[in-house]
C-alpha cells in the first residue's frame, strides 16, 4: 500500500482557517482557491477530515474518513456508504483506509486544526494558500501552535520544502505555496491542474 497525504488549507494572514466559533468567513471563500481545492479532491482516492468540517456537494460520492473520538476503531457511517467515521487512538489511518477499500493513492487531509495537525509527520505534500487581506484574531489556527508561529515554520519544522508562490487572485493577495516532501519529487503529482 503507498499513500501520498497531502493537505489543503486556506487561512488568513495570522495562520487562521476560520473564527473563533468554528465559522468559514466570506473572506476565505476565494473562487479560485475553491476550485484548485476541488481539483485535488478530484485526483484524491480519498479524503480525511474532522466531524466538524464542512461537507462538499459531492461528499457522498467520496471516499471519506470522518475522524471523531465517538468510535474505537473505525466503523461504517449510516447511509454514508463511502464514508467511515475513523477513531485515530484506535487505528491506524492505513489500516482504516484499507478498510475503506483505498490500496492506494493520494489522500486528501482537509481539516480541521486538530487532523492537519495529526498529519503533520506525514504529508508528502501541504498546498497552503494564504489570503492576506484577511486576519482573524482568535480564530481556530491550522495546526496546534500556532499562532505562536507561523503555519509556514510548522511546515518547515517537519522537513517539508516551500516551492514558489502561485498567485490564485491577485486582486485580493490571495497566493498558494507548495510545501514538498523528499518523495514528492519522484513522480507524485504536488499540484492539481
Amino acid at each position: 500500500m503507498t499513500y501520498r497525504f497531502i493537505g489543503y488549507a486556506i487561512v488568513s494572514e495570522d495562520g487562521m482557517l476560520a473564527d473563533a466559533g468554528g465559522t468559514i468567513p466570506p473572506a476565505l471563500i476565494v473562487k479560485a482557491d475553491q476550485d484548485f481545492f476541488m481539483r485535488g479532491l478530484d485526483a484524491a482516492a480519498a479524503l480525511v477530515h474532522g466531524r466538524n468540517s464542512a461537507e462538499q456537494p459531492t461528499s457522498p460520492v467520496r471516499r471519506r474518513l470522518i475522524a471523531t473520538r465517538q468510535v474505537a476503531t473505525a466503523e461504517p457511517v449510516a447511509g454514508q456508504p463511502h464514508a467511515l467515521h475513523w477513531n485515530p487512538q484506535g487505528v491506524p489511518v492505513e489500516t482504516a483506509l484499507a478498510r475503506l477499500g483505498v490500496a492506494d493513492g493520494n489522500v486528501a487531509i482537509i481539516g480541521g486544526t486538530d487532523i492537519f495537525g495529526l498529519f503533520l509527520s506525514k504529508y508528502d505534500v501541504f498546498h497552503l494558500t494564504r489570503a492576506s487581506d484577511a486576519r482573524l484574531p482568535g480564530g481556530r489556527p491550522v495546526f496546534p501552535g500556532v499562532p505562536d508561529r507561523t503555519p509556514e515554520a510548522v511546515l518547515a519544522a517537519t522537513g517539508l520544502q516551500p516551492g514558489e508562490a502561485r498567485m490564485l487572485d491577485a486582486e485580493r493577495g490571495v497566493h498558494v505555496v507548495t510545501w514538498c516532501g523528499p518523495l514528492a519529487t519522484s513522480g507524485i503529482n504536488a499540484s492539481p491542474r
